[in-house]
């Protein structure tokens, strides 16, 4: 039984989603959580793997239950109103407890070919940069970026919305072995929130190792007048990593939302993630940004 999990965190105190031996993580976490409540062993398959510091609002995975575990949560089902799958969240909460910094908001049956990672048709990042305009809030500490002086919105808009399209964004990425950095950015824009906050909205089929963050980094430069509109362009076609611009932290970056198509659909979408993207390379992990929480 294949079981859908939308997930959501608050990725400070996690040592990144992907489980390692002795750290506390995301997945080590939750698959604890399942296991106790199945009575074995589970593994996950998440949409993107996000790395330290990275936060999630709309995180997705799948979990592959066999008989004999899913026989265990339909066991203890009683007089639940919800269906058996419904009822897994909220066992996970009762056993991660009432203020953890990661919580099971939503489990439901996976749709027939349903593929938490290469099901996806798009992912949607949130990032938060805070400027002297907008102030330091001590209660967003652990979500917002703070950056000295004044940024211009205005720039950085026009610098971001300056990348969208299919391109290859090596200058923008931590190449892999093996793994294509060509990329369609979907979205890509900026604008102040009610508290004078700069939010950035980033939406593509799928991102490379610290793209998103890079890509902030970029636009912030240009916001500070270190790096002209029309530089992030020209950065972006030499295809080689630069020294021109930081990429900035991972505090400030929240996975938002996981886009799939139509049921009858995913099986189809997720084989197509699979194949080659190029003549040259396979796309490995077609998932949303691995920013690094150095």
């Amino acid at each position: 039984m294949r079981i859908r999990l939308d997930i959501a965190y608050d990725g400070t105190h996690f040592r990144g989603w992907a489980k390692q031996p002795t750290l506390r993580t995301v997945q080590g976490t939750l698959e604890a959580a399942l296991a106790r409540i199945v009575g074995s062993d589970v593994q996950f398959v998440v949409a993107g793997r996000t790395d330290a510091g990275v936060h999630a609002s709309g995180q997705v995975a799948h979990v592959d239950l066999d008989e004999k575990q899913w026989s265990r949560i339909e066991a203890r089902q009683g007089r639940a109103p919800l269906a058996p799958a419904e009822t897994i969240a909220g066992r996970m909460r009762g056993v991660l407890g009432a203020y953890s910094d990661v919580t099971v908001m939503k489990t439901s049956i996976a749709p027939e070919g349903f593929d938490a990672r290469f099901s996806a048709v798009w992912r949607r990042y949130r990032y938060r940069l805070a400027d002297t305009q907008a102030g330091f809030d001590p209660l967003r500490r652990h979500d917002t970026t703070n950056i000295r002086g004044s940024l211009d919105e205005q720039a950085m808009d026009a610098a971001a919305r300056s990348l969208i399209g299919l391109h290859d964004f090596a200058a923008y990425c931590k190449p892999r072995e093996e793994a294509t950095t060509i990329r369609t950015l979907l979205d890509y824009r900026w604008e102040r929130d009610a508290e004078g906050v700069l939010v950035a909205e980033v939406k593509a089929d799928a991102f490379c190792h610290s793209m998103v963050r890079a890509l902030v980094g970029a636009c912030a430069a240009v916001g500070e007048g270190r790096l002209d509109v029309e530089d992030v362009v020209l950065l972006r076609d030499a295809l080689t990593r630069t020294s021109e611009f930081k990429v900035l932290a991972a505090r400030g970056l929240i996975l938002t939302e996981v886009g799939y198509p139509a049921d009858e659909l995913l099986a189809t979408r997720a084989e197509q993630t699979r194949a080659r993207r190029d003549g040259t390379s396979r796309v490995r992990d077609p998932e949303p940004d691995h920013s690094l929480g150095e």
